[in-house]
């Protein structure tokens, strides 16, 4: 069992992180004010190569692993961009995964180039008012006109939708009430964001301003056959092999936001000199960043050893969920201990931990609640009845 990283996967962490530096902590407060995509930092890392870490060299991507992935994903939210950079990027890493596994030869040829090289920036279009996280009840359809699919139905909390160009969506083609299993006859699409047959309406919403999240809605949009990913009716099933890549990076950019908010929280308690010493020399001060350090370190180890699990083609299911639910409460646990130590300025914007705590929400929430994993972990790890 190996816990140092190799001289490569070191290089790596140092070139984002040299990246990473050309955007700081005031790019990224104005972000947070005024909101608007961070293009520059896309393009820049688009520019060297990054986007496509975990996408096959055939169609331009670096050939590495979840593990790499996860490391330039921790190296980005580290650096101070948190959420707000990492989201930016997010979709490129596990997002158009099912077409890498399930597309055709020719989709892969189409549709990965430019994505990798960031001429098209795509959104993931799953969730829906009306279903949450039950994908099985998912009421947008589509419905097959000789050569095309004509989509019709509403999804919501789909992020980069007001950038994207593309669109990776998920439609019932067959009625739940014509399938044996509710999972069947789903089916995935990656096809052209048509504005003149897709509303976007943004979500104002608590923290990411930079990175939007939308309601979308679809009325007869037309998808060529072609665009379809995939057999007819095996959507879900393609979906599935993305979610352990995705919990994996989610608890990657968790891990690196609390590393950010705890090194913030640090500097200022090493510097804060109140009664005539620091206020890094008090216990009541010392232990909360401790227990913060160990909680966030933890985490990383789950996270390692899931994309370590996946790279390898082992299963991680359970590592993967706990990855994420770790990694998602230490950062919440670390940035509201930042904000703690700076006392009234964690309050104030200009010293960047109060977005931090706004961001760290994300993970907790998204892309499936912590009840769900604990759910998770208990039937399928401890072997108790399935709650739900």
């Amino acid at each position: 069992m190996q816990f140092n990283l190799t001289e490569d996967q070191q290089a790596i962490v140092a070139a984002v992180e040299k990246i990473c530096a050309r955007f700081d902590d005031a790019y990224w407060l104005e972000r947070d004010r005024e909101g608007g995509f961070p293009h520059e930092l896309h393009r820049t890392l688009a520019d060297a190569g990054w986007l496509g870490i975990a996408m096959s060299p055939e169609y331009g991507g670096a050939g590495l692993g979840m593990m790499e992935a996860a490391l330039m994903m921790r190296t980005i939210s580290g650096s101070g961009a948190g959420l707000s950079g990492a989201s930016a990027v997010h979709m490129n890493i596990f997002g158009l995964n099912p077409v890498q596994v399930f597309g055709s030869e020719a989709q892969k040829r189409r549709f990965l180039p430019p994505l990798i090289a960031g001429r098209d920036k795509a959104c993931f279009a799953v969730t829906e008012p009306d279903a949450g996280l039950d994908t099985t009840h998912l009421k947008t359809q589509a419905v097959r006109e000789g050569e095309h699919y004509v989509l019709s139905g509403r999804k919501i909390w789909i992020s980069t939708a007001q950038v994207a160009n593309k669109m990776l969506i998920i439609a019932r083609t067959t009625p739940l009430d014509r399938v044996q299993k509710p999972t069947d006859g789903l089916s995935l699409f990656y096809t052209d964001l048509d504005r003149t047959r897709v509303e976007v309406r943004e979500i104002e919403k608590m923290g990411r301003k930079a990175v939007d999240s939308n309601m979308l809605f679809i009325d007869n949009l037309r998808v060529p056959v072609e665009e379809r990913i995939g057999e007819e009716g095996k959507g879900f099933h393609y979906l599935l092999h993305g979610l352990n890549p995705e919990r994996i990076l989610i608890a990657a950019e968790a891990v690196g936001l609390g590393h950010a908010a705890l090194a913030r929280a640090t500097n200022y308690a090493k510097e804060r000199v109140v009664f005539g010493r620091p206020i890094g020399q008090n216990q009541a001060i010392q232990h909360p960043l401790a227990q913060a350090w160990m909680a966030l370190e933890a985490a990383n180890l789950m996270v390692m050893k899931a994309a370590t699990l996946y790279d390898a083609g082992e299963p991680c299911g359970a590592e993967a969920n706990a990855a994420k639910y770790l990694a998602a409460e230490a950062a919440f646990q670390s940035c509201q201990t930042a904000i703690a130590t700076l006392g009234g300025m964690g309050y104030a914007k200009e010293y960047h931990v109060e977005r931090y705590l706004r961001e760290s929400m994300i993970p907790r929430l998204a892309p499936v609640s912590p009840q769900l994993i604990l759910c998770f972990i208990a039937e399928k790890v401890l072997g108790l009845p399935k709650s739900y």
